[in-house]
């Protein structure tokens, strides 16, 4: 099944193998993954191939700066037929949730997510709703434009398992892309593989994954690393600790292994810890990258022997 997704994917979203790969990990691990790119690279594609290849409830939110919390999360409105109080349902309650241009709105309504990503489920009016399963959250962001955005606080950057970029594609993907367009190929029209029901169950598969004491003690040495370089303002918390563990199971799985092994870990722990690291002023005035810094502290952790 898992073979199947990569190539029916890959098929519509072509040339870009590992960022489906990076998106699967992150919802077999039960994450969620930002999208930042500049306009036209297929991000809105991607998530739209994926949620007509898994047939999951799909939705998605336009957000503009006068997009509202309730627009989001639903709200309670008054039936006079019945003489009670409803909920009208938002467009988060779906099983995958497309937040386009999710820096467009404004921080209030940037901040309402944070309860559906981190606990899966929503709070109107002093009730509790919790989300359909599986949820996953696919959010993008355009990053060379600043005129009326509001950049994610870190508290919510910090929610997103991952921080991928596509990427424009090479030639012959391009090639490949002009093909799909001339031959009318839309994401609407591919038949399912799998169900949310399927998802569920291999996400239950991934959390069964073992992890053993020397490749937890690799993790836990990469983030202290992290804490412990002084061109970072802070380092990388346990939360970030945390997603790395299910980051690597949900990677190993993907390889057809049931145990972890330190390349998993080397595999995800950029994607996973880039965006939760901030650069000193120093650091950015001699032109320090992030993914360069963490690529030196992979090399420097202890890698556990056989």
């Amino acid at each position: 099944m898992i073979e199947k997704l990569r190539e029916t994917i890959n098929e519509f979203f072509v040339g870009k193998e590992k960022v489906v790969e990076d998106v699967l990990v992150c919802m077999l691990a039960g994450g969620h993954v930002l999208l930042e790119d500049v306009p036209g690279v297929g991000k809105t594609t991607l998530a739209k191939t994926l949620a007509s290849v898994v047939n999951m409830k799909f939705g998605r939110i336009q957000f503009t700066p006068d997009t509202l919390p309730s627009d989001v999360v639903g709200l309670t409105i008054y039936n006079m037929k019945t003489g009670e109080f409803e909920f009208k349902e938002g467009a988060v309650m779906c099983q995958m949730l497309l937040a386009d241009e999710i820096n467009r709105t404004s921080p209030k309504t940037q901040a309402c997510l944070l309860e559906a990503m981190a606990e899966s489920q929503v709070s109107v009016d002093g009730s509790i709703y919790k989300l359909p399963e599986p949820f996953f959250v696919i959010a993008t962001q355009n990053p060379v434009e600043y005129l009326g955005t509001y950049p994610l606080p870190e508290a919510q950057m910090d929610r997103f398992m991952m921080k991928l970029s596509i990427g424009y594609p090479d030639d012959d993907a391009e090639k490949r892309m002009m093909h799909n367009y001339i031959d009318e190929k839309k994401p609407e029209d591919i038949s399912a593989i799998c169900s949310a029901e399927d998802i569920a169950a291999l996400k239950k598969e991934v959390r069964r994954v073992s992890v053993n004491d020397a490749v937890l003690s690799y993790i836990q040495d990469i983030i202290h690393l992290t804490r412990s370089d002084n061109r970072f303002v802070t380092g990388a918390s346990p939360r970030a600790m945390l997603f790395l563990v299910e980051g690597a199971r949900a990677k190993a799985y993907l390889e057809g292994r049931d145990h972890v092994q330190p390349d998993d870990v080397k595999a995800v722990a950029i994607n996973i810890l880039h965006h939760r690291l901030t650069l000193t002023q120093e650091a950015r005035i001699r032109n320090e990258d992030t993914d360069n810094i963490l690529k030196g502290l992979l090399v420097k952790a202890r890698v556990p022997v056989a």
